[in-house]
């Protein structure tokens, strides 16, 4: 083939094509824990954190609610991918090799997302949110009341149901409930049996100390069936024992994907290009903007698992 400008341009077209075709075959899930805010400047602030909305009786005159004076500040970060292609390939017509590279690059490219939303969630025991604190944290301030949204209880009945009875009985400073119901269950693949087992299985083992201190096991019907939905991430693999409890049902949810600019698909293909020139490759590749972060801890419950 010869390269030149009509033939490169050829090139690019049909990259772009499987670049497309890989954007369809993805099947990405940050869009069930986490809100999608467009971005227009480097980065976003979030100071309306931390006013939890509520209706309450109107006597005299209105409550108003100061917004957050530190805030949350999100800056957005770049990405990319690229490959190379040499002009060798490009002539002698085998350039076809590289389609299931770029046909790759569109399918990481929609799960982008994922990739930095399930960062972010892991990330939480030590990343702070809003108020300062890691978003899970056993010392969140509601008043002057210090509130733990966070365990090291590996995951069980026990503890899943300590995270939900936690979650339920949030408030907001005046003491009112907020009404919370967790939903979404978040674990890695090593603990999608203990998960699907806790909140799907029909009857589950209750366990039993007897005055002598004997542990014994009885299968009783399991009131916490279908009580949230089980979500298993890949993305937390390197966290096998970490599990998060989380209610996404409300118009907030609890993590933020920050989008600057949506992947978008480019190429250096000039024949007159100095690296063209100096190695004879061709540059295709994506970039993007964005990042991923928090709004409220009240709507998550994260355990590390690493306790006894």
């Amino acid at each position: 083939m010869i390269v030149n400008s009509k033939n490169l341009l050829g090139i690019q077209n049909s990259f772009n094509t499987l670049f497309n075709k890989g954007i369809g075959m993805a099947k990405p899930t940050w869009e069930q824990l986490a809100m999608l805010v467009p971005s227009s400047t480097r980065s976003e602030t979030y100071a309306w954190l931390g006013a939890m909305p509520g209706l309450k009786e109107w006597i005299g005159e209105r409550v108003l609610q100061k917004l957050q004076a530190n805030g949350y500040t999100l800056d957005n970060k770049p990405f990319e991918d690229s490959v190379t292609v040499n002009r060798d390939d490009i002539e002698d017509d085998t350039y076809g090799v590289y389609a299931p590279l770029v046909q790759g690059m569109g399918t990481a490219a929609t799960m982008w997302p994922d990739e930095l939303v399930y960062a972010a969630l892991a990330a939480g025991f030590s990343e702070k949110c809003y108020d300062g604190k890691p978003f899970f944290s056993a010392d969140h301030l509601i008043g002057k009341k210090k509130i733990s949204n966070m365990s090291t209880a590996a995951l069980d009945v026990e503890s899943y149901v300590e995270a939900r009875t936690a979650i339920m009985s949030y408030t907001n400073e005046k003491v009112k409930p907020l009404g919370l119901v967790p939903n979404l269950l978040v674990v890695p693949p090593s603990l999608e049996g203990v998960a699907r087992k806790i909140v799907k299985a029909e009857n589950i083992a209750q366990k039993y100390t007897d005055a002598d201190g004997k542990v014994s096991y009885v299968p009783e019907s399991n009131v916490y069936k279908d009580t949230a939905e089980v979500l298993v991430v890949p993305q937390l693999a390197a966290a096998p024992k970490a599990w998060f409890l989380l209610d996404t049902t409300k118009a907030i949810k609890p993590l933020i994907f920050q989008r600057r600019k949506a992947p978008e698909f480019v190429a250096m293909t000039a024949p007159d290009d100095y690296r063209v020139f100096m190695n004879k490759e061709f540059i295709y590749g994506v970039e993007a903007r964005g990042n991923a972060g928090y709004t409220l801890w009240q709507l998550a419950y994260g355990s590390t698992g690493e306790g006894e």
